[in-house]
């Protein structure tokens, strides 16, 4: 069982992890065997979100280190989402919309968004190096790994996406320029950190489609994943509405996206799915599929004991506490009430 890396907008105001946001994550570390962060940023510029955590610089080593010692101590495995916002980023954390950057100036089809700014060529080969460099200080912070953040359309899907990348140098048109992003990245990152001596786990999510025109199509992630079990990763982890979900593009497609993409990875590599794990019958049913890991999202939101509470009584706790979780995450969860109710969750103040 795995924590699914998820926002908690809790960090301290330098982005650094906040006391309440330490005894969210400690709680959380109890009963499940790794535990992925939310996304920290790697740059200046990759900042998404109010207060979010970082590892932009040498002086978020010491912070993140308590955070990394925190996970570990309760017997967890921690692995520091590595993210770069890009053109989904939060206009109201920028006083220069010019530093809103993306592979190019395309604006995403998305509420309260700006049109980025395209990414020079220098620039492009700059953030590969913040990946790089934010993944050694993760180490050096004591985390055991780091997940790449691909997914949820943030900087990497970006560079993927056809609909977002418009670009005409080597970083874009053809699928192999598209690629060569993520590739840097990757190649990079597990240059740098991983040796003999000392494991360290590299992870990579996705998100396998997207809706716009041009979007991202399964069959364009069937390369990805192609791409990358070719890699020296340790796992490929799907980001998914639900576990057993389809085609989201081919409402006539009747086969599981995670069955898809476990059988183009022929060697051992895991893969981890995501989405509505609420059951140990949910499980079993994600293990049917070809799964390996388990993703915990909202079950481990409102129950901090849920790897347990699966494992002995079949399902975990459906109550979202305050008591549970830093006050501003709560706070944005309870304002989505409705979504979380719908699906069987209630909230205690």
């Amino acid at each position: 069982l795995v924590m699914a890396p998820m926002t908690t907008y809790s960090g301290n105001q330098d982005c650094t992890p906040s006391d309440a946001e330490l005894e969210y994550y400690r709680q959380r570390s109890r009963t499940i065997g790794t535990l992925i962060t939310a996304a920290v940023a790697v740059n200046k510029q990759a900042h998404a979100f109010e207060r979010q955590i970082s590892l932009e610089n040498d002086t978020f080593i010491a912070p993140m280190s308590v955070l990394a010692k925190t996970i570990k101590d309760e017997g967890a495995l921690a692995i520091a989402q590595l993210h770069h916002g890009g053109r989904m980023n939060d206009p109201a954390l920028y006083e220069d919309s010019s530093e809103i950057v993306a592979p190019s100036a395309v604006k995403a089809l998305r509420a309260n968004r700006l049109t980025p700014r395209a990414l020079r060529e220098d620039e492009v080969t700059r953030t590969i190096r913040d990946f790089i460099d934010a993944a050694v200080r993760a180490k050096k912070a004591g985390f055991d790994g780091v997940e790449i953040h691909g997914a949820n359309t943030y900087l990497l899907q970006q560079f993927f996406s056809r609909h977002s990348n418009r670009r005409t140098d080597r970083y874009g048109g053809t699928l192999e320029n598209r690629l060569r992003f993520i590739d840097e990245t990757v190649s990079g990152i597990i240059a740098a950190t991983k040796d003999a001596e000392e494991p360290f786990i590299v992870g990579y999510r996705l998100s396998p489609e997207e809706l716009e025109e041009d979007g991202i199509t399964l069959e364009e992630t069937d390369e990805l994943v192609d791409f990358l079990a070719e890699k020296p990763l340790d796992y490929i982890h799907l980001s998914l509405r639900h576990y057993a979900q389809t085609s989201m593009r081919n409402p006539d497609s009747k086969e599981p996206v995670v069955s898809r993409m476990k059988s183009r990875m022929k060697n051992d590599m895991p893969l981890i799915a995501s989405g509505g794990f609420d059951t140990r019958e949910d499980l079993m049913n994600g293990d049917k599929l070809g799964a390996d890991l388990f993703a915990l999202g909202t079950a481990l939101l409102a129950d901090p004991a849920a790897g347990e509470n699966l494992r002995v009584q079949g399902e975990a706790d459906k109550t979202i506490s305050r008591k549970t979780m830093p006050k501003d995450l709560y706070v944005r969860l309870k304002n989505n009430q409705s979504a979380f109710e719908g699906k069987g969750f209630t909230f205690q103040d």
